[in-house]
């Protein structure tokens, strides 16, 4: 594959950890770094743990990020300290601000007297300057980073807002794989825009279909999808996501709450969902996302080869499915994803 630079840092941002590859032009891939770390929300929810204990009032300052610091803001709040917000930070609470005054924060652009300021980021500069130098490695000439992103849908719920973007990739963007890895993000994405603003410019996924196409980076697995359909999962700690891929397009795009989910009802969604006789509406009223299927070639053969990844793909273990460890390492396929998009943009 060509890419755009020499030095490319791929950045999957959890809400446990973070996930890290960094692509060096110079080596072989087999030996290029890896790390995983933990997730930027940890150490805010660290950093707010910790002042609670000091019996300290905080100040949210920063930008949007991953909310998985909420429930020790919900915690600090209800010890009887309080708790104010930048509107840039409050972001990262709720994208409706009014909802973020109902639990409790007061909105401020500067730090109310005593109040100790906690640093809200997805990215870091700093701190990837320094981890890199600690490292002995040079610093990247692009980054490229995803997470997850619900989105920001006036007038909707989150869960019909996020399947309208589906629809969109699947009908405007003809559910080509490529079109996985935002060049621009959409506007609806207010995550995704703040970290691409972070990164300098570089591209931006969703982390769950980015870990989907790192699937696809997996030689056999690709060429196998160049002959006949494929189901590939993504079971992830929150949603579960499934894509049906033939010769480098999606067909059908699957997505559920993981929670709410066992493995034969999982199981039991993919192979209607792989018939495409698995309704939006099923899905949206058992709470998910939902479902959408196009119309495909006979060669798609209904999509049998099943591939699994995700932090929850236990779930499926005893089903007719194969469980892929892309690189070498499951942890990195939402990097790889990443990588493959950039590729087939062309850089």
């Amino acid at each position: 594959m060509i890419y755009p630079a020499e030095r490319i840092l791929l950045l999957d941002i959890g809400s446990g950890t973070q996930d890290v590859l960094y692509a060096l032009a110079d080596q072989n891939p087999s030996n290029w770094p890896k790390f995983v770390l933990p997730a930027p929300a940890r150490r805010v929810d660290a950093r707010i743990r910790e002042l609670t204990r000091q019996g300290r009032d905080i100040h949210l300052c920063g930008t949007n990020m991953g909310g998985g610091f909420v429930r020790a803001l919900k915690d600090h709040l209800a010890t009887g300290f309080a708790a104010s917000a930048h509107p840039d930070a409050a972001f990262a609470l709720a994208d409706d601000l009014g909802l973020v005054t109902t639990m409790g924060v007061r909105l401020s652009e500067t730090a109310p007297r005593g109040h100790a300021p906690v640093q809200l980021a997805d990215y870091d500069p700093g701190f990837w300057e320094a981890f890199l130098g600690a490292a002995g490695l040079p610093l990247p000439e692009m980054v490229a980073a995803c997470a997850q992103d619900h989105g920001f849908h006036p007038g909707k719920s989150n869960r019909e807002g996020r399947f309208a973007l589906w629809r969109r990739f699947l009908t405007e963007a003809n559910g080509r794989i490529e079109a996985l890895v935002y060049a621009a993000p959409p506007e609806e994405l207010t995550r995704l825009a703040v970290l691409q603003r972070a990164i300098g410019g570089g591209p931006v996924a969703d982390s769950g279909p980015a870990a989907v196409l790192g699937v696809l980076s997996v030689p056999r697995i690709e060429e196998l999808s160049r002959e006949q359909g494929i189901c590939v999962v993504n079971v992830g700690n929150s949603h579960t996501i499934a894509f049906l891929v033939l010769d480098g397009r999606v067909y059908g795009v699957y997505e559920q709450h993981t929670g709410l989910l066992d493995g034969r009802a999982l199981w039991d969604d993919l192979a209607r969902f792989k018939a495409c006789r698995l309704s939006f509406a099923e899905v949206f009223e058992a709470k998910g996302h939902g479902c959408m299927t196009l119309d495909a070639p006979s060669r798609a053969a209904g999509f049998a080869p099943t591939f699994v990844i995700g932090p929850r793909r236990d779930l499926l273990r005893g089903f007719e499915a194969e469980f892929p460890h892309p690189g070498g390492d499951m942890m990195v396929a939402g990097c790889l994803g990443l990588l493959k998009g950039i590729a087939g943009h062309g850089g």
